[in-house]
């Protein structure tokens, strides 16, 4: 599904994995989050920290009824507050994706994959 936005100079639609990218740019930038995990795990249950290229590839964006859903799946960093980092990332993404396209999303949906210990190297 689309997101369409009209203009006194035409229409903009705007697609899902927009959405989803807009989405996981803004998480990132968030203290405490290391990165984006896999929606699909593998068979042994280890979640797959994803690159920056794939910003998108956690996230699913759900529209309905005129409500927008989206679900994430991150990894924290080690000893940070877990609940801290999921309500930041929530914050960030509802804010990020008002301001850039105006979409009110209802809710944001944190899934915690993983947690990583990051080198400050």
């Amino acid at each position: 599904m689309t997101l369409d936005v009209s203009t006194q100079y035409g229409e903009v639609e705007v697609s899902d994995e927009v959405i989803a990218t807009v989405a996981g740019v803004a998480a990132l930038d968030c203290y405490g989050l290391v990165g984006m995990a896999s929606r699909s795990q593998l068979k042994d249950g280890i979640a797959e920290l994803l690159g920056r290229e794939n910003w998108s590839r956690g996230i699913e964006v759900r529209t309905a009824d005129d409500e927008t859903e989206i679900d994430m799946h991150i990894i924290v960093s080690y000893g940070t507050k877990i609940s801290e980092v999921a309500h930041n990332v929530q914050s960030k993404v509802k804010y990020t994706l008002n301001q850039m396209v105006g979409l009110q999303v209802t809710r944001v949906n944190i899934f915690v994959q993983g947690v990583r210990l990051v080198n400050e190297d």
